[in-house]
């Protein structure tokens, strides 16, 4: 599965790049998702592997915070990115004359920019947070990664402080994001309605399709893993879900870009048959 992250990922960074035709703020965006996916699984897998297949059970103090910064980092960004990317199919198909002027380069970039600052700094706050605070008995994980609410449990002292600064940060990270998202879909869903041919309808919807569907792998998985009731607060449902959007969609991710875009689809044929030519050309 991590092979083809790195894989699937790359490729669709690669073809983003070589394909002149995709350089748009669309595939810029989506080109941020799949290095943030490469990031996000590495900063995790390869030490959870040695885990497996080693007698070493064990991580240094600093490679923790680094682990759970990275991730949590990342995971942040992730939420503000899609949000973004959900604004920019809301341009493109509510106004799709000024979706050039308004999507411009200055803007797109920014946007990406301060996807990015916005999640690490998060993550650098929490993780600061947690990690100057004492950890008593045996400091051992419960969990398969240096993840945050695995680690609070640890702690000896009062936690009030880290529990309402990550019940924030839910809401900023989480809830409005999703928030944002789900009106952009409404629009969205009402121009597509307006559209009168019924293959514009179906080319509107399908540009939307792959990003809706990855917004409801990815924010299922977190929400329930940062809203549920301690009541449901159980180790092999923490487990699962980590490995949900902490896996299973960064693996998803290209493949549902690929299967749902025709773009992507032209891109990677025409890539694949130039290097055959270039194959061709110096064999003979």
């Amino acid at each position: 599965m991590y092979l083809i992250i790195l894989l699937g990922n790359s490729l669709l960074i690669i073809i983003s790049i070589l394909d002149s035709r995709l350089h748009t703020p669309m595939y810029f965006f989506l080109g941020n998702l799949s290095f943030l996916d490469i990031c996000y699984t590495s900063s995790s897998i390869p030490q959870m592997l040695v885990v497996f297949v080693s007698e070493r059970k064990s991580i240094s103090f600093f490679g923790c915070a680094l682990q759970m910064f990275l991730s949590l980092g990342l995971g942040s960004t992730e939420c503000v990115l899609l949000a973004v990317m959900a604004y920019d199919r809301y341009v493109a198909i509510c106004n799709p004359l000024r979706y050039p002027i308004i999507m411009n380069k200055v803007l797109f970039v920014h946007m990406a920019a301060w996807s990015w600052i916005i999640g690490c700094a998060n993550s650098l706050v929490q993780t600061v947070l947690t990690m100057v605070l004492p950890f008593c008995g045996n400091n051992v994980i419960d969990h398969i990664t240096c993840e945050i609410l695995a680690l609070l449990k640890l702690i000896c002292s009062d936690i009030s402080t880290n529990v309402f600064i990550m019940a924030v940060a839910s809401i900023v990270l989480l809830v409005t994001p999703l928030l944002l998202i789900f009106v952009s879909y409404v629009f969205i869903l009402s121009s597509i309605l307006k559209i009168n041919s019924a293959e514009g309808r179906k080319k509107a919807f399908s540009t939307c399709s792959a990003h809706l569907t990855v917004v409801i792998l990815f924010y299922g998985a977190a929400l329930f893993m940062y809203t549920k009731p301690k009541s449901k607060n159980t180790k092999v449902s923490d487990e699962i879900i980590a490995l949900s959007y902490g896996v299973i969609t960064p693996m998803l991710n290209p493949i549902i870009y690929s299967l749902r875009n025709k773009d992507v689809k032209e891109a990677v044929s025409k890539v694949l048959s130039r290097h055959l030519k270039l194959q061709k050309t110096g064999q003979t």
